[in-house]
C-alpha cells in the first residue's frame, strides 16, 4: 500500500508539470476534447510517467486511455515486478 501511495504522489507531480490537476471533474476530463492536449503532449506525459515511475505501459492498453483517471487506473494495474 505504501508503494502505491509513493507511485500516486509521483504521478500527481508529473500531471501537475503538464498543467493537469486531478481534483474534481478534471480527473475525468478527456485529454483531447476537454483538456485540449495535442497527441504529442499526451505521448510525452505517458513517457514522463514511465520514466519517473520506472514502469512500462502496455501499448495495447494505452488505446483505451482517454482521461487522467484512466491513466492512473492503468498505472495501478501494472504488475509490481515490472
Amino acid at each position: 500500500m505504501n508503494q502505491q501511495f509513493t507511485l500516486l504522489k509521483k504521478a500527481i507531480e508529473v500531471f501537475h508539470s503538464y498543467g493537469i490537476t486531478l481534483i474534481g471533474q478534471h480527473k475525468n476530463a478527456d485529454f483531447i476534447q476537454q483538456l485540449r492536449m495535442d497527441p504529442v503532449f499526451i505521448n510525452g506525459l505517458i513517457f514522463e510517467l514511465e520514466y519517473q515511475l520506472q514502469v512500462i505501459f502496455q501499448e495495447e492498453k494505452l488505446g483505451a486511455v482517454h482521461t487522467p483517471k484512466d491513466l492512473i487506473t492503468l498505472l495501478f494495474n501494472i504488475p509490481q515486478d515490472n
